[in-house]
């Protein structure tokens, strides 16, 4: 009896915890969904995913009770990776060899990168040489936490640093090619058709391409697997003809207010200071790696045969998944575009914890 009356609390204590996030997560979208939509009104770049991140960092700062629906961030992925292979074309295999340049550069840029931001966050932000190594890699976000946190690095720093990058980055190359270049990013018909357009069938296929993409890219350990294997399974079928449409434009625009909440909600718990802090020194990082990525495409464009924006959207460091949907804001080259971020992002998690090992990491005894 008495073991009854100690574990009743409890269940109602973990039940109180449960509905009490469920509650800040459905909060922090509805946030998400009003912004969404008054960015969407003003014609502003993406604004479903922009105004969501947004208002959410906002209210980070603030304090309003919001969370992310992050174990939800799977699905929301997989939804987008369908939605990015659909834009794959025929084409894309008589151009796989003409960004092999391209791609090599990619390279040259990240090393160029890593040996600027590096040192800033070494001497600006005073981040210990571990912390500062990771939070100015430019890989992804969750690869550069775990395997800084591995290496002795505070976790902390390191995600503030690459959530920053990710936001600013992503907000202002949307702003400068539409208020600057003046390209118009409000037409949305490339985010999808209308759920009532797409035939049963064909609704059927691409959500067994999605769950059958999200498997194979857990299976071969792709890097971001639940955004490329469902690109890889989409591009797949819609090359082959088996489906035509994208997903639904309406699914697409939940899974931009998805995931634009959950990237905002990544300031919670952190100290306001500590937030605007992270902010302004993201701000110079991001600055610097700009004016890089904008000096490398002018000086490369004409060379690889590429447009000017597309350069700047391939080697922007943003996030594969918000980058990819600037590019298909813009109906610029999906595959171009992605490949890039793949490579970066595959490069610099495999070579970003040997390069630290060998040339940073304290030895035993000194």
């Amino acid at each position: 009896m008495s073991l009854k009356k100690t574990v009743t609390p409890l269940i109602k204590l973990k039940q109180f915890s449960t509905n009490r996030r469920i509650a800040k997560i459905i909060f922090a979208l509805l946030l998400g969904t009003v912004s969404g939509y008054i960015f969407n009104l003003a014609s502003l770049p993406l604004p479903w995913m922009l105004g969501a991140m947004f208002i959410n960092i906002i209210a980070a700062l603030i304090r309003l009770p919001v969370t992310g629906p992050t174990k939800l961030r799977p699905v929301v992925a997989v939804v987008i990776g369908v939605m990015l292979g659909s834009s794959f074309t025929p084409t894309i295999f008589d151009q796989i060899s003409l960004w092999a340049p391209s791609l090599i550069f990619m390279a040259l840029y990240l090393l160029v990168a890593a040996l600027v931001i590096i040192p800033y966050y070494r001497r600006v932000a005073g981040f210990d040489s571990s912390t500062a190594y990771f939070a100015g890699m430019p890989g992804g976000l969750m690869e550069m936490m775990i395997i800084g946190k591995e290496m002795g690095a505070d976790e902390r720093s390191i995600i503030l640093a690459h959530t920053s990058r990710i936001v600013l980055v992503v907000a202002l190359v949307a702003v400068w090619f539409r208020v600057v270049q003046g390209i118009d990013l409000s037409d949305r018909s490339q985010f999808g058709v209308p759920f009532s357009q797409i035939p049963a069938k064909e609704l059927i296929v691409l959500s067994i391409v999605g769950v059958v993409g999200y498997f194979i890219g857990r299976f071969l350990r792709l890097p971001a697997p639940m955004l490329l294997g469902p690109i890889l399974v989409s591009a797949a079928v819609h090359l082959l003809g088996i489906v035509h449409n994208p997903p639904p434009s309406e699914l697409v625009i939940i899974a931009q207010i998805f995931l634009g909440t959950i990237v905002g909600c990544r300031f919670i718990n952190a100290e306001p200071k500590a937030i605007l802090r992270a902010i302004w020194l993201g701000l110079g990082a991001t600055t610097l790696m700009l004016a890089l990525t904008f000096s490398f495409a002018i000086a490369l464009h004409e060379i690889f045969d590429q447009s000017l924006e597309q350069l700047v959207l391939a080697y922007s460091p943003g996030g594969l998944a918000e980058m990819s949907l600037v590019a298909l804001a813009m109906n610029a080259d999906i595959a171009y575009v992605a490949s890039h971020h793949l490579v970066r992002i595959s490069f610099v998690m495999l070579l970003a914890p040997i390069l630290f090992r060998l040339f940073l990491r304290p030895k035993r005894g000194s």
